[in-house]
């Protein structure tokens, strides 16, 4: 297995970086839907306390998965992070509904706006700030694997697109003076919000459900095992699963049933390092088993049974 615990808890400092512009987001575009009473900048600021929640979320996660194994939890506590993004999923969700409501309600009595330019500008400012840490977020859920930081980027990253159309429409507004923009735009942000949620409650319920590890990885386990042909040995029941950062890889082997135990074990020795150097944060398990025994073929698909795998007859 090749998982450090300490680099998991270094992760930590993202979160803080999330939570730190979600707050000075939260007070931006509050300020902005102030001066203005623009109610898709009001929207804007409730997403913005969505992400500081969801920072939190982040940080608390992030702490229990960077924990090493222990007696209770012998795979680690990696699937910690898959709560946090459920969770940051859902409050989207929610944001979502309360946006829809008050801009369903402004269309129906729409208001002017006031002070536009001042607060197109203070929302701007939020905006630059959420993509700039949006896109660091990004790049370290990527290096570091966590679906935590990936999920609170991608969130982000909504929030500086939905932003942007929240400042068209106030813009247009300011322009055309039709004030039927503003809470319309508040829909199409809250509806763009909800399909940011979904996918990212989706990729949470993926890894909860143990889904197997990306065809990314699957290539390379298949050439690692591709370069053991004409040796004589053969691999099936190979399973995969996904743990937060962890990947877990099961096989079983096939020797000639005239090897010895130790090159057996030598052997499958040999893959299971191959396998730990090609793919970072793995966990690889492998039974070794006889081509000449038949009950070796029992577990040849998913799905299948070793019920058939007793002791033989003495």
């Amino acid at each position: 297995m090749n998982n450090n615990s300490s680099d998991r808890a270094k992760l930590t400092r993202f979160a803080w970086l999330s939570i730190a512009v979600a707050v000075l987001t939260i007070g931006l575009k509050t300020v902005a839907y102030l001066i203005t009473d623009s109610v898709g900048l009001l929207s804007d600021a409730l997403e913005s306390i969505v992400n500081l929640v969801g920072g939190l979320m982040a940080l608390g996660m992030l702490t229990i998965a960077a924990r090493p194994a222990d007696e209770n939890h012998t795979y680690g506590h990696s699937k910690a992070e898959y709560f946090s993004s459920g969770v940051e999923g859902t409050l989207i969700f929610i944001a979502a509904i309360s946006i829809a409501y008050t801009a369903i309600g402004r269309l129906i009595s729409p208001k002017p706006l006031e002070q536009v330019g001042i607060g197109l500008i203070v929302s701007a400012v939020a905006s630059i700030a959420n993509l700039a840490v949006a896109l660091i977020l990004r790049r370290a859920g990527k290096q570091y694997n966590s679906i935590s930081l990936t999920a609170n980027s991608r969130h982000l990253l909504t929030d500086v697109w939905t932003s942007g159309g929240v400042l068209v429409g106030v813009g247009l507004v300011a322009v055309t003076g039709w004030q039927v923009m503003d809470p319309i735009i508040a829909i199409v942000v809250a509806l763009n919000i909800l399909w940011s949620g979904f996918g990212i409650i989706r990729n949470s319920v993926s890894g909860l459900m143990d889904s197997a590890i990306p065809k990314e990885y699957m290539d390379i386990i298949q050439s690692v095992l591709d370069r053991q042909k004409g040796t004589g040995v053969e691999f099936h029941a190979l399973r995969t699963r996904q743990s937060g950062s962890l990947k877990i890889i099961s096989l079983h082997v096939l020797v000639p049933g005239d090897w010895s135990v130790e090159r057996g074990h030598k052997f499958v020795t040999l893959i299971e390092t191959e396998l730990t150097a090609a793919i970072e944060d793995c966990m690889v398990f492998t039974h070794l088993e006889s081509l000449t025994d038949p009950v070796s073929f029992d577990d040849t698909a998913l799905g299948s049974s070793n019920n058939k795998n007793v002791l033989p007859e003495k």
